[in-house]
């Protein structure tokens, strides 16, 4: 997998620790796809400006927080997967995530991402 997709995932990661709101939106307009879209259990958003308004609900409810990657980013045809935690201000690590990233075909932007919460569930 090339590094640079480990770039852009980490670029992608450090939008939403941006505390400035006009600089997050110059990050995450350098990785997002013009018509991009996420998805996890509380959000379903196209585009840049809508991402930007659910990360600023998320970081007003979470003053503090921040994301980390957990897990080296793995990737086959054109999508990447990667865990991912909030670490809360004090310290508090929450249950890993998992995001599944749809990357441009030139590898310079995410066309979408579908997030998930806490850790798989074992088959019973």
């Amino acid at each position: 997998m090339p590094a640079d997709v480990t770039d852009l995932i980490d670029r992608y990661c450090a939008v939403w620790n941006e505390a400035d709101d006009a600089r997050r939106a110059t990050l995450l307009h350098a990785v997002w796809a013009r018509d991009a879209t996420y998805t996890d259990p509380r959000a379903d958003t196209t585009g840049a400006e809508e991402l930007l308004a659910h990360i600023v609900r998320i970081r007003a409810s979470r003053p503090g927080a921040r994301i980390e990657r957990t897990t080296a980013v793995d990737m086959h045809h054109g999508i990447a997967r990667f865990g991912w935690r909030v670490v809360e201000a004090d310290g508090t690590r929450l249950p890993e995530g998992l995001d599944i990233a749809v990357i441009s075909s030139d590898g310079s932007h995410i066309d979408s991402i579908i997030g998930f919460f806490g850790p798989l569930q074992a088959s019973k």
